[in-house]
């Protein structure tokens, strides 16, 4: 396989992740972390005398962020990305909770769209290591690895993926390929071919990600395999 091919699929694969995460899904994923923030702090039994003042002053000011990130939303969507990108940096650095974290994965995603690998990187490191809800942070660390396969260490890049494999994870598909991929690219093709059958036939992995390991589980079988073997890649 050639380095373009490698790259065609990393690509295939990050373009996945975004669909999957379109500005939509951003809205109603975090529009629900607040949801239950805000209600689990309104569970707690009040004790200090003014509590109930402060906590109804925080909901409102969590409506108000949710309001500046769909306003901001809408200026992207509409064309006016600037603006709106402008918007996301203030709500991230002013914000609280789910919404300053989706507000600054966006960022993180215009940069990489715009081909500012270094500042989508840096972004990405930021949300990884901050106090964001575990589905964004997870995502980070998706994120990072797919724009740093082939620049960073490939066993340091598999150790911190891996956890994102686990079996009911979220992410667990797009972090099994890119294993997949890194075992490839060491030259460990009878693992990477392991990984690769075990995607192309898991009936619940989604489309686009068993397409590709079929298509790799036919590049990883050895030259004398028997025919049928390989026609089921």
């Amino acid at each position: 396989m050639s380095a373009s091919d490698k790259n065609t699929e990393g690509d295939l694969l990050l373009q996945e992740v975004d669909e999957e995460l379109r500005h939509e899904q951003y809205l109603r994923l975090w529009a629900r972390y607040g949801n239950y923030i805000i209600g689990a702090g309104l569970a707690v039994v009040v004790l200090v005398a003014g509590y109930q003042g402060w906590q109804s002053w925080q909901t409102k000011q969590r409506q108000d962020e949710a309001a500046r990130f769909s306003a901001a939303q809408e200026m992207i969507l509409n064309g006016d990305r600037k603006a709106g990108l402008d918007a996301m940096a203030q709500l991230a650095a002013e914000g609280h909770g789910g919404l300053s974290a989706a507000a600054r994965s966006i960022r993180a995603e215009a940069f990489a769209r715009e081909g500012n690998v270094g500042l989508a990187v840096a972004a990405w490191e930021d949300i990884a290591a901050s106090s964001a809800p575990p589905m964004l942070r997870d995502l980070a660390v998706l994120k990072l690895a797919l724009l740093t396969l082939d620049s960073a260490d490939p066993a340091a890049l598999e150790k911190r993926v891996a956890p994102l494999t686990a079996p009911g994870a979220v992410w667990h598909y797009a972090a099994s390929e890119i294993v997949a991929m890194l075992a490839f690219r060491a030259g460990d093709h009878q693992r990477a071919q392991t990984l690769y059958k075990q995607l192309a036939e898991d009936p619940a992995a989604p489309q686009g990600i068993r397409a590709r390991a079929a298509e790799m589980l036919a590049v990883t079988l050895p030259a004398d395999a028997p025919s049928d073997e390989k026609s089921k890649g």
